[in-house]
């Protein structure tokens, strides 16, 4: 799979990080994709809705698959939410620009969901699907 692919065959992006203010990155991004047709689940536990959609305190309280898991958190917090997407069957992890953590994205690959590291979704998405 590439990111084209992964883009294309998806329709379901859980957005962890997602905040209510509009001038965040992650408001932005999220914004915009759900305007190209994916649905997005926001995941932040200081939030109750964004972008017209009920927000979740973790991943786990979703209770629907999800094809992607968008991460706008720092580095340091990937690794359990990687774990939360193994176990949730998600079909890929994408961490944002400025977000690594090359352990958990082996672990992720090991567990055979596909990795985007530190590229931002909107960009990529405009790049090959616009």
């Amino acid at each position: 799979m590439n990111i084209r692919e992964l883009l294309r065959s998806s329709r379901v992006i859980a957005v962890v990080g997602l905040s209510g203010k509009k001038f965040r990155p992650s408001y932005g991004v999220a914004e915009y994709m759900q305007h190209e047709g994916y649905r997005i689940i926001p995941v932040n536990p200081n939030e109750t809705e964004v972008l017209g959609e009920k927000s979740y305190a973790r991943l786990e309280d979703i209770g629907e698959p999800i094809d992607i898991v968008d991460i706008f958190r720092r580095s340091e917090f990937v690794m359990p939410l990687v774990d939360s997407a193994i176990r949730l069957g998600a079909k890929a992890v994408w961490m944002q620009e400025g977000v690594e953590d090359e352990e958990a994205a082996q672990k992720a690959r090991e567990a055979g969901l596909f990795v985007v590291m530190d590229r931002c979704i909107l960009k990529e998405h405009s790049r090959y699907l616009r």
